[in-house]
């Protein structure tokens, strides 16, 4: 499966992955300390929805434009996340590290790698002449046993993959097995399509056998699993959640629910994959 950033910008994931991020990285700024922010697959920053990949796809139409046009978008849990899209205007969507560094204060940083390097390119666009945040072209899995742990001791790493690997899976357990050794009181957050079942609890299972102890993962479903393999859903681990994340996720995922189901199916599970929930 390749998830590509520019094919998908908006869709039903990115929405629910971007919501639970705002989540995360408002946590860390309620103590006056700086962190850093890791982005590992950055993409290019910045998505024209009128642009080919998203016409080709049309994606965000069943996305960020149904809910930008539903009565949830008044919604106090995604305040926030909404304003930042407003931000953007109409025809644009920001990508993870966009979101990330509107929300930073002066003291935050941001670190964004991206190895696609026309992506790279229109990343390095994005952020130019911005003191805060350093692009960096160069494959996000080797920063994970390089450039860890920051010098500010607190932040959080986004790895948000293509999924253009059959290996993916087993990319992202030993990956994040080797940044948590390197950084064991990080706050992780990884992202991954749900399509087959299989594939799911290959992840779980894996994580599970890390040795890491904190592992929550916070699911959508937009419909149940189906024979054909589609994308049904995505999902969230965080490693170190906040104990404030599960209810917050709960809440903000039920309300995404009732806009981005297709016919009424969507749930969402909340499942503690090592280690007591926070």
């Amino acid at each position: 499966m390749n998830y590509r950033h520019a094919f998908h910008a908006g869709n039903f994931a990115d929405v629910v992955k971007h919501a639970l991020l705002v989540i995360l990285v408002e946590y860390l700024k309620l103590k006056d300390k700086p962190f850093r922010v890791f982005d590992t697959h950055a993409g290019r920053g910045r998505y024209d929805l009128t642009g080919e990949e998203a016409i080709r796809t049309g994606e965000h139409r069943d996305g960020i434009g149904r809910l930008l046009g539903s009565p949830a978008a008044h919604a106090p849990e995604l305040a926030t996340y909404l304003g930042l899209i407003h931000e953007e205007g109409h025809n644009s969507y920001p990508g993870s590290p966009l979101i990330v560094r509107r929300l930073l204060r002066r003291q935050d940083r941001l670190s964004a790698y991206e190895l696609h390097p026309v992506d790279a390119g229109a990343l390095r666009e994005v952020f130019l002449g911005d003191v805060q945040t350093k692009v960096i072209e160069l494959d996000g899995w080797l920063a994970l046993g390089a450039h860890l742990p920051p010098k500010e001791k607190r932040g959080l790493v986004l790895i948000d993959p293509p999924f253009e690997r059959p290996d993916e899976i087993d990319r992202i357990v030993e990956g994040l097995a080797t940044a948590h050794r390197r950084w064991p009181g990080g706050l992780y957050a990884v992202w991954y399509p749900i399509k087959r079942r299989a594939d799911r609890e290959r992840l779980h299972a894996g994580l599970a056998a890390s040795g890491i102890a904190k592992i929550l993962a916070a699911e959508f479903f937009r419909e149940p699993f189906a024979a054909e393999e589609t994308l049904v859903g995505s999902g969230l681990v965080v490693v170190n959640a906040p104990f404030t994340f599960e209810a917050e996720a709960r809440r903000t995922m039920a309300i995404l629910e009732q806009v981005l189901g297709k016919e009424g199916k969507a749930f969402t599970e909340m499942v503690a994959i090592s280690g007591e929930r926070p």
